[in-house]
């Protein structure tokens, strides 16, 4: 400060005549407190200093890493900056107070919901994504049948694994696009919404997400659990139901590092004051038997309806009466599966997910006879050239096979041909003879098919022997 009180005396005579008036005094001294100020802040928060800081395995600070975000949201730090502090912590990750942190940059980067208002628990279910995982729309209405509030932001499809927004699109009219007031007064109706991320909810996660993906940070724990969680929170929720895939159809292969993940997920929920159980089930296999928008639409229609058994029916039970017993509505996880299967066997769930179409604007006569849906213009079938037991299936390969078909995108400006996908038949044990069908394909377009057929085939390897059973659910973390 007395660097600028002597650039005051030195100029004493230009400025006496202003000095007359007190107002200006008062301003002028305040503006000097404001450049010291700023200079001082600036020096405690540098760009570039904190970079190193992060670069050289250091831990950030609160402040330091809201600043990193809010600074970064705002147009205020280059993307070539914001990559160099992706990649140092991508390369040196951050413990758990610092992913917390991160998280909670992100969440009030944008709007946080507040259901303050709603007498009741809400609580929503996260994947991380897999072939045939349409479990969302499952769970959503048997949670909400059985007076749980399900407040659920989902994302589309991406490469491989499909996306829940692509799923409930397919049923004509269905509207994903709402409003904040919307999305509040459709969960008030009928205890259920499912919408897509609106520009208000965690815009940081966005912005960080885009540079991610040209980075090569997209596989660091607490980025993906920061992007997870932040989005998540926005919605309101008092609990989350966390559904970490691992196999050769999930973005974590290996099951120690879907348990990593886990973990960080919920420490980070925990840190937020919220319930959580995570579950580590496998994606070695399709999940159910339908790939593809609409064909799972259709399954899931079965599964609510009571017609259908199986894995899909078993996590979907397992990860809904999760949320039941999160939500205080069951006394034990147990309890609350029970409550899952009374909620199908009574049709209350079934007559939950036409409210849910209708209110959002979707055409239930094909939910009520989804026969009426129209057909792909190719169906083929695809038959086993050898016998045995399917003692493995590539799942990744199986979820190319339907992008192929035009059930998925490979960039985000792709179209999506809801009618495509496969209906596969084979599942890990089964023992198939030559000539037996093993799955079922749906396409527009015919240049397609050979290529999506040779995937399939090529992903299924048989076996003299009987292979080991391979568990659905490998862990449930509380």
């Amino acid at each position: 400060m007395t660097k600028y009180f002597c650039i005051i005396i030195s100029f004493k005579e230009f400025l006496k005549p202003l000095f007359k008036y007190p107002l200006f005094y008062f301003v002028f001294v305040l503006s000097l407190l404001g450049i010291s100020k700023r200079k001082k802040g600036k020096s405690l928060m540098n760009v570039v200093e904190l970079i190193r800081k992060k670069r050289d395995g250091k831990s950030l600070s609160k402040d330091e890493v809201r600043f990193l975000i809010s600074s970064y949201t705002k147009n205020k730090i280059p993307d070539y900056q914001f990559s160099s502090l992706l990649m140092a912590i991508f390369l040196n990750g951050m413990n758990d107070e610092e992913t917390s942190f991160l998280t909670d940059a992100m969440l009030y980067s944008g709007k946080v919901i507040n259901l303050n208002l709603f007498k009741g628990s809400k609580v929503d279910k996260h994947s991380t994504g897999g072939v045939g995982d349409k479990t969302s729309l499952i769970l959503a209405p048997i949670a909400a049948a059985a007076g749980i509030y399900v407040p659920m932001i989902s994302g589309r499809g991406l490469g491989h694994t499909g996306g829940t927004l692509d799923k409930l699109e397919s049923i004509p009219g269905f509207k994903t696009d709402l409003s904040l007031v919307e999305y509040k007064s459709i969960l008030k109706k009928c205890g259920a919404v499912l919408i897509g991320q609106t520009k208000d909810i965690a815009p940081a996660d966005k912005l960080i997400y885009s540079l991610r993906d040209v980075t090569g940070t997209v596989e660091s724990i607490s980025l993906i659990t920061a992007s997870i969680m932040s989005k998540k929170l926005a919605e309101g929720i008092d609990g989350i139901v966390l559904d970490v895939k691992t196999g050769s159809g999930a973005f974590m292969k290996e099951e120690k590092e879907a348990l990593k993940l886990a973990n960080s997920l919920i420490t980070t929920a925990k840190s937020f004051n919220k319930k959580v159980i995570a579950f580590i089930t496998d994606m070695n296999q399709p999940l159910g038997n339908n790939i593809g928008n609409w064909l799972e639409v259709l399954e899931s229609i079965n599964i609510l309806k009571g017609d259908e058994e199986g894995d899909l029916l078993d996590l979907s039970k397992a990860l809904s009466g999760a949320m039941i017993y999160l939500g205080g509505k069951a006394e034990s996880l147990s309890e609350g599966i029970e409550i899952s299967q009374t909620m199908i066997d009574n049709g209350k769930a079934f007559e939950k997910f036409l409210e849910i179409v209708k209110l959002q604007g979707g055409d239930i006569s094909y939910i009520n006879k989804p026969e009426k849906y129209p057909k792909s213009k190719i169906v083929e079938d695809i038959y086993s050239e050898s016998e045995g037991y399917v003692e493995s299936i590539n799942n990744f390969e199986i979820g190319m096979a339907a992008l192929e078909l035009g059930a998925g995108r490979q960039t985000k400006e792709d179209n999506i041909d809801p009618k495509a996908g496969i209906i596969f038949k084979a599942k890990i044990g089964d023992y198939v003879n030559k000539g037996d069908l093993l799955a079922e394909i749906h396409t527009s377009t015919k240049i397609k098919v050979c290529k999506a057929k040779e995937k399939i085939i090529n992903s299924i390897k048989l076996s003299n022997y009987v292979p080991e059973e391979k568990k659905l659910i490998k862990q449930i973390i509380y």
